[in-house]
């Protein structure tokens, strides 16, 4: 797609679109619009149809637009201007895409998922980039708060050798800013990992939910990364049949092994992940199974000190209740006036006392 094809020969309507709305929340969704020519800046439009205007007046020319949440009028107004595809500006509108790379006649659609490392939330971002490319224009429709391709804009425009090779190498360029922003994701994961680890084996009650959280982050991450692997590998199995530079294809390749690098880290942390958790579990059950022990045997030895206690009660509350019964002093009571009367009662005493500690040694209560 590297070939420049004159505007003329692509179709679009006779007469220009109209200038569309702004955006409904009061902003305009053109961040902004730049022609170039040899790769240095000619003009910056103000709007969409003075940027078709001076495009028309410039055949040699690139425009790159920058677009943030468009509207539904100004995405159409686009497509009637460029011969954009109707299912790719529907994808555009809708968001919410997986990465892909997808080719309609000489325009190609590109969706790419950018991420950012929060350091106050300890989370990732993701934003959503759609490009439109074709042979003499850049079409960016960002959603979210990532990327910023401002920084991008400017370092292609103090390369104008670079940006003269056309709207690929905007886009590989643009390509390259949003691998290169993985690599804070990664090393700010990678710091989560280290502390989710040590709150792991510290018993922190609260790991679990931690665990989960960058769990389903590391999901979504994946899924931007890995399916830009066949992207780029798409991209430069076309080398030879779109006759794309060689200094573009260096670009390419060393995106490719830059995103190979993420998606194995990436991979690496969701394996990862699913250890700590099965080891948190562990952790988790051998905790119960001590504390559960633990109060095994404490309701143990409570059991024992309740038996002894319950044993020397039941002992000396037999001579209590002998004692009781001759002390009662009814005169009717035969024992009152006998002369072994006293010996009687003590040796009574004596007799339950001992079958009562026997009884309870031989069950080990005492």
């Amino acid at each position: 797609m590297s070939d420049r094809h004159p505007r003329a020969a692509r179709r679009r309507r006779p007469e220009p679109p109209p200038a569309p709305a702004e955006s409904s929340a009061g902003e305009p969704s053109v961040i902004q619009a730049t022609l170039y020519r040899d790769g240095r800046e000619v003009s910056s439009p103000a709007t969409l149809a003075e940027t078709y205007r001076q495009l028309r007046e410039h055949p040699d020319g690139m425009a790159w637009i920058g677009l943030h949440r468009p509207t539904e009028a100004e995405l159409h107004s686009l497509a009637a201007e460029f011969d954009l595809h109707e299912l790719a500006v529907e994808d555009a509108l809708e968001a919410h895409q997986r990465p892909k790379l997808e080719r309609y006649g000489d325009t190609l659609f590109v969706v790419l998922r950018a991420a950012r490392y929060l350091d106050a939330q300890e989370e990732v971002d993701f934003g959503e980039l759609h490009l439109f490319v074709g042979p003499d224009f850049l079409i960016t429709v960002r959603h979210g708060a990532v990327p910023d391709l401002s920084a991008v804009r400017r370092r292609m425009e103090q390369n104008p050798e670079l940006l003269a090779l056309g709207p690929e190498a905007v886009l590989y360029a643009i390509l390259d800013a949003v691998v290169d922003g993985y690599a804070p994701v990664v090393a700010g994961v990678q710091n989560d990992v280290d502390e989710i680890e040590t709150e792991v084996f510290g018993g922190d009650p609260a790991v679990s939910r931690r665990i989960y959280e960058l769990s389903r982050e590391m999901v979504e991450f994946q899924r931007a990364t890995r399916p830009l692997v066949g992207m780029l590998h798409g991209l430069m199995a076309g080398f030879a049949k779109y006759g794309t530079d060689e200094e573009l294809q260096r670009y390419l390749r060393d995106v490719a092994d830059h995103v190979t690098h993420t998606s194995e880290r990436v991979d690496g942390f969701r394996q990862a992940l699913a250890e700590i958790l099965t080891v948190n579990a562990t952790l988790v059950t051998q905790q119960q199974n001590a504390e559960m022990r633990a109060l095994a045997e404490a309701g143990f030895e409570q059991n024992e000190e309740i038996k002894k206690i319950s044993s020397w009660a039941a002992i000396l509350f037999a001579p209590t209740l002998v004692g009781t019964i001759y002390g009662m002093n009814f005169d009717n009571m035969p024992e009152l006036h006998w002369a072994g009367g006293y010996p009687f009662a003590v040796v009574l005493m004596a007799v339950v006392c001992t079958s009562l500690y026997v009884v309870f040694k031989k069950k080990d209560w005492l």
